[in-house]
């Protein structure tokens, strides 16, 4: 498949808004999950396609969606669910940007927001709805959000979807449809279990994995400092001080974050917070401060971080190692996007995380290069 496609050429025929759409865009090419999956939804397939954090993913399902999308039916063609409210958003966000000038509408329904409002939007009849399982569910029931004209149903960042708690209220979206919908199934990871759970609810869908090897990624450094547990916040001031950086700070649970968050604030650092107990305000107010640079950093656990995408994030800092391996590429995978130019990965550790943190480095064949500060820049170690 030749690497260096354009839009029209994977998708013929393309309506002018999307081509004005792709001019401003800046995009000269497509990412290698969009040039392998715009085919198979332009003709109706179900898919399974895994690629990594920051490849594209939404729009190698928006892009053929919105070419196929008639405005002029006044009912909801295409649902889209994600696990969290800013997934939600970014997506409506894409959604609003890609199909400008079209006559589509789009409307979001998550948690927590007002209901009356979002049964008021609905009476407008939109093409796209964009939602959290919960509240898309409780809509359904309450027969205000019609799924029987569905033509397509894709669920994104799937391996926070399909998990015990979701799994229910996922099912039964999806039979609310007509069996012969088509269903879209993306994720940075896809276990297996996953995998198997999504293909059940699916017509012999086409499985698509593409690595990072398949794009141009971006220059992304990683990097370790160590210093005993106790160290590590002022080890993190320091780097903050002396570096010109805006980072996303990963920390293992809400309680070390909410300490970490005091003493970062009794230093004058200037920090926001993420964390699953955060409200809807909470978090719309921690991700504006961050992105318009009046925090320095961002404090996040992973399940809040989910789906997060934040133009020129300059740095991700692992406070505390995640378990897993595919956790650490999910962290990671959200500075150096794509269209970015670099990014640096700086994991502060301790004796016994630097052996985890190497063995991640060997599973993922990174070179991860151990550092030191020395009268404020970050030096090799040796």
């Amino acid at each position: 498949m030749n690497k260096t496609q354009s839009l029209s050429e994977v998708l013929p025929e393309l309506k002018p808004f999307l081509q004005t759409a792709w001019n401003k865009s800046g995009f000269e090419k497509l990412t290698a999950i969009q040039r392998h999956t715009a085919h198979l939804i332009t003709e109706g397939k179900d898919i399974i396609a895994e690629a990594p954090t920051g490849s594209g993913k939404t729009l190698a399902y928006l892009l053929p969606l919105l070419q196929q999308i008639d405005p002029t039916l006044k009912n909801t063609q295409v649902v889209i669910l994600a696990s969290s409210h800013e997934l939600v958003m970014q997506i409506h966000q894409q959604v609003q940007e890609w199909s400008k000038d079209s006559g589509i509408g789009s409307t979001t329904l998550i948690g927590g927001a007002n209901v009356k409002r979002q049964i008021e939007k609905l009476k407008k009849k939109p093409q796209i709805v964009i939602g959290t399982p919960g509240r898309m569910s409780e809509l359904i029931n309450q027969k205000k959000l019609k799924m029987h004209q569905v033509k397509t149903i894709v669920l994104d960042e799937a391996d926070q979807l399909l998990v015990p708690e979701h799994l229910a209220t996922i099912e039964k979206i999806v039979k609310s449809t007509l069996s012969d919908r088509q269903m879209l199934v993306f994720s940075a990871t896809l276990p297996e279990t996953t995998q198997a759970k999504a293909a059940e609810m699916m017509d012999s869908p086409e499985v698509i994995q593409v690595g990072t090897e398949d794009d141009e990624r971006p220059n992304v450094e990683y990097m370790y400092l160590v210093c005993e547990a106790r160290d590590k916040i002022e080890l993190l001031r320091k780097l903050v001080r002396n570096h010109d950086i805006k980072a996303l700070v990963f920390v293992k649970d809400i309680s070390t974050l909410s300490v970490l968050a005091e003493k970062l604030d009794y230093m004058g650092i200037h920090v926001e917070v993420l964390h699953s107990d955060s409200t809807k305000q909470e978090r719309a107010k921690a991700m504006k401060e961050f992105r318009e640079g009046k925090a320095e950093l961002l404090l996040a656990s992973d399940v809040a971080a989910r789906g997060l995408d934040i133009p020129d994030l300059s740095h991700v800092i692992h406070m505390d190692l995640p378990k897993e391996t595919t956790q650490f590429v999910h962290r990671s995978g959200r500075t150096g996007r794509l269209g970015a130019t670099s990014g640096t990965v700086v994991s502060i550790v301790t004796d016994s995380e630097e052996r985890q943190l190497q063995k991640f480095g060997r599973q993922l064949d990174l070179t991860i290069s151990k550092k030191k500060l020395y009268k404020g820049e970050l030096v090799d170690s040796e």
